[in-house]
């Protein structure tokens, strides 16, 4: 007992050091300032030449390398003699783009094979957390909730991406069962939030629907979480999460409309009035494809993005309040946080709204 008890303590005065990938991204960035925030080590794995690395804190120590080299991972998981560290995978090429993409496979596939490989190869790597998506699980017919699942089946989603990430999801729980790997994953639905410097997918619809460059929307869906609770949950999925275990990091549905609504109140514009209903989002969409194809110009709407919104957004994130004390803050406040930040980083402007305002005034 007193050996036990001894290994024990020995464990809990080891150093720990956080091994971030894709922490330049939206998510990756937004777990690294919290981790050092609070005064945790980490190693920070960043693209070469990435221009979204200089917002990283100076505390962190950056490491440039692709997911699918292995020497320079052997280097991002090198860390001092008698510490130990956590992984938490982040990275991934994420494409609204639903045809099959070889690179994409690569990275989000192979990429996470050498990550399983690096954690059970170095012995002081303590657990593995594997950041999947809510577009890993099959969707359920609308009126259901969709909960986590113990298998992964790429066959059963749509889009590149999603069956991406349904391949590795599986190829980490399968390294739990069969080679004893110490990993959990997490299901984050969709993205949104301040401090989203590279300008994702969602951050940019935003900027759109405030400048007045969208005149209508879609009678659709989404399922959209704060950045800053994404990586709270994704922290305690390390300190909490069960080994073998998948948890949902999602948030209540909001439509499009409500959406928008709330949008035009924190930016303090003129709300947006016109909602194709599906079917026509969906004809107008495959025309915009077709010109597309001709043109050589990316479509403003494409019927992948259609099904997005149509599709059932509604997800269960009770295991993850459960077990690991995740939670969610209201859609007005992370909208509130966002608009703020937009504004101060010149993303939209204030006068643009102000002409706006007054055009529809009249």
């Amino acid at each position: 007992m007193e050996t036990v008890n001894r290994k024990e303590e020995n464990n809990k005065m080891k150093h720990t050091v956080y091994l971030v990938t894709g922490a330049a991204g939206f998510l990756g960035s937004t777990i690294v300032r919290q981790l050092t925030e609070r005064g945790d080590s980490v190693k920070a794995l960043v693209l070469p030449n990435d221009k979204s690395a200089k917002y990283l804190p100076h505390e962190a120590e950056i490491v440039y390398g692709d997911l699918t080299d292995k020497k320079a991972l052997e280097d991002f998981f090198t860390i001092p003699k008698g510490d130990e560290s956590i992984v938490l995978h982040i990275a991934s090429i994420v494409t609204v783009n639903p045809d099959y993409n070889q690179k994409v496979i690569d990275v989000n596939v192979g990429g996470t094979e050498n990550i399983i490989d690096l954690c059970l190869s170095h012995p002081e790597c303590r657990k593995l957390v594997y950041c999947s998506s809510t577009g890993a699980i099959e969707e359920l017919p609308k009126g259901q909730k969709i909960k986590e699942v113990d298998h992964f089946d790429a066959t059963k989603v749509r889009g590149c991406y999603s069956m991406s990430k349904a391949m590795a999801t599986q190829a980490v729980l399968d390294a739990v069962h069969n080679r004893g790997l110490n990993a959990c994953v997490v299901h984050p639905s969709g993205i949104l939030g301040p401090e989203d410097n590279a300008v994702g997918e969602t951050t940019g619809v935003l900027i759109q629907i405030i400048n007045g460059e969208m005149p209508a929307g879609i009678d659709g869906s989404f399922n959209l979480c704060d950045v800053r609770d994404l990586a709270d949950g994704t922290i305690l999925a390390a300190e909490k999460g069960r080994t073998g275990e998948c948890y949902i990091l999602g948030n209540e549905e909001v439509s499009f409309r409500d959406f928008a609504k709330l949008i035009a109140e924190e930016a303090g514009i003129k709300p947006m009035k016109l909602f194709l209903p599906i079917w026509m989002a969906n004809a107008m969409a495959k025309l915009m494809e077709t010109n597309a194809k001709r043109t050589g110009k990316r479509p403003l709407m494409t019927t992948f993005s259609v099904y997005n919104l149509a599709r059932n957004n509604a997800f269960d994130s009770t295991k993850a309040r459960e077990e690991l004390g995740y939670h969610t803050r209201s859609y007005r406040e992370t909208l509130h946080d966002e608009v703020k930040w937009l504004k101060e980083t010149g993303h939209i402007t204030t006068a643009g709204n102000a002409e706006l305002n007054h055009a529809m005034a009249h």
